[in-house]
Order: structure tokens, then C-alpha cells, then sequence
């Protein structure tokens, strides 16, 4: 918590914050005093020019008070939600720098949490560090002083009254603290459940599972409350207890004080600055105890958040960095990547060289590794061991984003971002023309739907869910096809598509001028989408077993015979000319 404190506080406004909280504080500690010279030798001695002048005073001491308390607010939340911008900012900046596999390790709903409720949590703590927790013990010190001077007698009565506040506060904070963490957690769940709810709301709708999804979001939102109900009631409990020791406090302040009154050992007044004076050191220590509840919470936000700031980044931009000149062939050579904690790795050895102008289409079960072999292409992850190259230049000896102008990709899920279908073809080439999004809607077969529907400005909803799943991975091929680059990858791109739209497509992106003459590399399940490509690399278990032309892979290869034999006919096969 301190490290950040450092790391995104600024020095000068935080040191006004504590220049205006001193004068505050000092101003505070006069009021007393004034307000007993008042009594002792004004009122006392019925010298009305004396209350005048002194009261004067103290509205002069109260109005600089008053302006010392407004700026010290200004600049404590000035740096407060300042902090708070800058530490989600850089949260978010990190989560999208973040590699495939770092991603993962978090998962979404946690990272969530932390950019927004661990953030908010240090914000408000930084706020009240600014404000209580520096003006409490300054207060408390202040006012011990201040008390020991009006009279050394009443001061001992605090000797039994802290002691029974520290022992409350201590027992408070020690039932509290181990659970903040658990508080956290529990609205990661919370978040990870409620996600997964809206998500996945069409499918909870249709297998008629919305009382075993509100069963599941009910018990975890039980078990958050569960554990607030006792942290907030436990907290609570701790005002009720200092009231109680305050005003006994008080009580035999004025019992004891009477007495001295009596004796002739203490002026009216001077009581009356001493009971000001125990309010202000009592009031301050159940401040500062309040301020000791919240840290142990913001300490578990301060190491979650960093937990995500200082996560270690895999995917290292090279010292010296290497021009691309030119984009003629990528090659594979031996590559095999394996996640943490892998049983096996999810590629092994794999081998093969694409040249310019060709189409590289993976095939293979689920789970055969073909996402991931796109993934390290790309360097959302990178190979364990071997290496990818582009015109002989190892992708790790180039700079990210001289690696990612050279790349396109489509991605397994088609991700669409509110806003319009203009919009979300920017995201492919940010200067992109009206004729060159028309082009790339009409190679990716959209075309038809988008003029239908309202053309470029219509608007795209939340993950595009105002379009059908096929409709979706269209524009997603659209966008992917507008960007200006040398390899073209999708990702299981057109399997929502039929199968008349598929061959359609991807006709379309060999005749296209602009990719004709590129790498393209299609990851698919079906044979009718792979059948043509130049070249076929089968993958099973991660594992390479087939690499060639079709009519090679249909006389050599069996995985591809088992996949052909699995999604055609007999009749099928035989027009084909393939016997099996």
C-alpha cells in the first residue's frame, strides 16, 4: 500500500494536504483554551470588553479552522481520486498487455474486481489517510498535551480509559482482518457468476435452467453476506463500546473536577476545556481505531491490484529489434509449447514452412492444440521450445507491433464492440474508407446484410448480439480482412457459416487482388473448408501427423482419413473419387 502511495501521489499537493491539516489541528487545540480564558476571566469577572475581544479571537481561530478544513478536503481528494484514476488506468493498460496464458491464470472476474472495487477500496483509504488518519493522532497528541497543562490530576482518568479503548480496538481488528480477504474473494465469485448469468442467459433460458442459476447466484451471494454481516456487525459493535467508555469518561471527569472546583484547585473554565479536550483525545482514538479497520482491508485490495501491476510479462519485446523487410514465408521449426502445470504440452514438434501466396489450412480434434498454434503465431503466447520465424527473422526478435501490422486475425469467438458496423471495421485500419469497408463486407459475404439492416451506422450491440452467430462471424472476417497486412489467420472462423457461404468466402479471399498474393492460414473442423487449401497440417493431440496437399493427406495420412470418413457419406467419398 505504501508503494503506491509513493508510485501515484503527487508531493506537493499531498504535502498542502498535511500543511492545512496541521493548521487545523492546531486551531482546534486553541478553541479550549479560549473558551476557558472566557469563563475565568470574563464571565467570572463580569469584564464584558475581555468576552468581546476574546470572542473575536475565537472567530478568527474558527474561521481559519473552518478554510485550513475545506482545503485540506480539496487536496486530500484531489490526490485520492487521482490515485484512483491512474491505478485503473494502468490495471487496464496491464490486462491488455496481458499473455494468453497470464489471462487465464487470473480469469476475468477477478481482474474485474480488482480494477474497480480494490481500486475504489484504495481510494477511499488514501482519502481518509489524508483526513483521519493523519489528523487523529496529531489530535490525540494535541489534546494530551493541552489536558496535561490545564491540570495534571484529571489526566490520569485516561490511564484507565485508553487502555479499555486499545483492548476493544485490538480484539475489533483482529476478528476483522483475517476476513477482509475472504470479502474479496467472495465478490469475485459473486462477479464470475453474475458474468457467466448474463453471458450465458440464452442458453440458461433454453435447457430451462434459470432455478439452478439462481440457485447458484444465491448462495454465493449468501456467503458474501454471511461474512459482511459479521465483519460490519463486528466493526459496529466498536461505537457502541467507546460511546460507553466517553461517557464514562466524562462522568468522572466532572466528579473529579467538581471536587477540585470545590477545593479552589481549578477554575470553571478550565473544566470546561478539560471535558472539550477528552472528547477531542477520545473521539480521536475511536477515529484513528476506525482508520485501523479500514487499512487491513485496503492492504488486501493494495496486493491484489498488485498482484496484476507486477505480474511478470511473458511475451518480452526484444532488446534490438529487427526490421521486416519483407513478409515471403513463415516456418515453423520444431516448435512445442506447453501451458504451467500442463500435464503435456499442447503442441510438440511441430514443423512446416507456408510461402507467400499460399493458404495453410490446421485441422484436428478438439483440443489438438490448433487455437494455440495460431496463438503463438501472433505472440499472445510464446513457444516453449523451437521457433517461429517470418523471411527467416525469429517473430521474438521482432518488435510487437512491427509483428502485429504483418498479422490479422480472427479470432475462435467472433467479439463485436457496441457502437456501429463503421466503428467496429475501424478497428481493422483506423482510416479505412467507405469503399474499402464495402469491399471487405463484401468479400466476407456481409454485404447483403448490412445494406438490409441500416448500412454502416448501424448500430452493433454488446458483443453483437443483435446479429445471428453466422452474422457475426462475417463482420468479424470483414474486419480482420480490411487490416493491410501479410498473414491472414482465422480461427474456426466460419463454422456458424453454411456450407454454400463458406466456399463462397473463401473463393472470394483468392480472388481478392489484395490477399491473393498473401499467407492465409484457416484453422477449421470441417473437411469441405480445408479440402482445397495448398496445404493441410493435421494435428492430433498436439502432435503433427499429417502434412501436404489433400490428395496426399487422403492416400497417407489416417487421422485424416478417420475425420473425412466421420463428416462424408460413402456417396459423398465416392464422388469425390476417394476411396478409404
Amino acid at each position: 500500500m505504501i508503494n503506491i502511495g509513493k508510485k501515484y501521489l503527487q508531493a506537493l499537493p499531498v504535502t498542502l494536504a498535511i500543511l492545512f491539516l496541521i493548521v487545523q489541528v492546531v486551531t482546534n487545540l486553541m478553541l479550549p483554551n479560549i473558551t476557558a480564558d472566557i469563563i475565568n476571566k470574563g464571565i467570572a469577572k463580569s469584564n464584558l470588553n475581555y468576552i468581546w475581544m476574546q470572542g473575536f479571537w475565537m472567530l478568527l481561530v474558527a474561521l481559519i479552522s473552518w478554510l485550513a478544513a475545506i482545503l485540506n478536503v480539496y487536496f486530500a481528494s484531489q490526490q485520492s481520486q487521482r490515485l484512483g484514476r491512474k491505478l485503473r488506468s494502468d490495471v487496464f493498460k496491464r490486462i491488455v498487455k496481458m499473455d494468453e496464458s497470464s489471462f487465464k491464470e487470473f480469469g476475468d472476474a477477478t481482474l474485474i474486481t480488482r480494477s474497480t472495487n480494490d481500486v475504489t477500496q484504495l481510494q477511499n483509504v488514501y482519502q481518509t489517510a489524508l483526513r483521519m488518519m493523519l489528523m487523529s493522532p496529531l489530535m490525540l497528541v494535541g489534546s494530551i498535551f493541552m489536558a496535561w497543562n490545564l491540570d495534571h490530576n484529571l489526566i490520569l482518568v485516561f490511564l484507565v480509559a485508553l487502555p479499555l479503548l486499545a483492548i476493544a480496538a485490538v480484539i475489533n481488528i483482529m476478528l476483522v482482518m483475517p476476513r477482509f480477504r475472504k470479502m474479496q474473494e467472495k465478490i469475485d465469485k459473486i462477479n464470475l457468476v453474475f458474468q457467466q448469468g448474463l453471458t450465458g442467459v440464452r442458453v440458461i433460458r433454453a435447457f430451462n435452467r434459470d432455478d439452478y442459476e439462481l440457485e447458484k447466484f444465491d448462495l454465493a451471494n449468501k456467503d458474501l453476506t454471511r461474512i459482511s454481516q459479521f465483519v460490519m456487525a463486528t466493526v459496529a459493535m466498536l461505537g457502541p463500546i467507546m460511546t460507553v467508555i466517553l461517557s464514562a469518561t466524562n462522568l468522572a471527569i466532572v466528579w473529579f473536577g467538581a471536587q477540585l472546583i470545590g477545593k479552589g484547585l481549578m477554575g470553571m473554565g478550565n473544566l470546561v476545556a478539560f471535558l472539550t479536550y477528552a472528547n477531542q483525545i477520545l473521539l480521536s482514538f475511536m477515529q484513528l481505531t476506525a482508520v485501523m479497520v479500514m487499512i487491513p482491508r485496503a492492504q488486501v485490495s493494495a496486493v491484489r491490484v498488485s498482484e496484476v501491476l507486477n505480474s511478470k510479462e511473458k511475451i518480452l519485446e526484444p532488446v534490438n529489434p529487427i526490421e521486416l523487410l519483407s513478409a515471403d514465408e513463415m516456418k515453423f521449426e520444431k516448435v512445442t509449447f506447453a501451458f504451467s502445470q500442463a500435464e503435456r504440452p499442447a503442441l510438440s514438434d511441430i514443423n512446416f514452412t507456408v510461402k507467400k501466396g499460399k493458404t495453410l489450412a490446421i485441422i484436428g480434434g478438439t483440443g489438438s492444440g490448433k487455437s494455440t498454434l495460431l496463438n503463438l503465431i501472433v505472440r499472445l503466447m510464446d513457444v516453449s521450445s523451437g521457433n517461429i520465424s517470418i523471411s527467416g527473422i525469429d517473430i521474438r526478435n521482432l518488435s510487437q507491433k512491427a509483428l502485429h501490422d504483418k498479422v490479422s486475425l480472427t479470432q475462435q469467438k467472433a467479439v463485436l464492440f457496441s457502437g456501429t458496423i463503421r466503428s467496429n471495421m475501424l478497428f481493422g485500419k483506423q482510416d479505412a474508407s467507405d469503399e474499402e469497408i464495402w469491399s471487405a463486407l463484401e468479400i466476407a459475404q456481409a454485404s447483403d446484410f448490412v445494406k438490409v439492416q441500416g448500412g454502416l451506422e448501424m448500430t452493433v450491440e454488446q458483443n453483437g448480439s443483435n446479429f445471428s452467430g453466422g452474422q457475426r462471424q462475417r463482420l468479424a472476417i470483414a474486419r480482420t480482412l480490411i487490416k493491410k497486412a501479410d498473414f491472414y489467420c482465422f480461427d474456426d472462423s466460419f463454422s456458424a457459416l453454411d456450407f454454400a457461404t463458406d466456399a463462397k468466402l473463401r473463393a472470394a479471399i483468392n480472388a481478392s487482388p489484395s490477399h491473393r498474393d498473401k499467407i492465409k492460414i484457416i484453422v477449421a473442423q470441417r473437411i469441405a473448408t480445408v479440402m482445397n487449401a495448398d496445404l493441410i497440417l493435421v494435428l492430433d493431440k498436439g502432435q503433427e501427423v499429417g502434412f501436404g496437399s489433400h490428395a496426399e493427406l487422403v492416400k497417407s495420412c489416417e487421422t485424416y482419413q478417420d475425420i473425412m470418413r466421420s463428416q462424408l457419406s460413402d456417396k459423398d467419398l465416392e464422388k469425390m473419387g476417394v476411396t478409404l
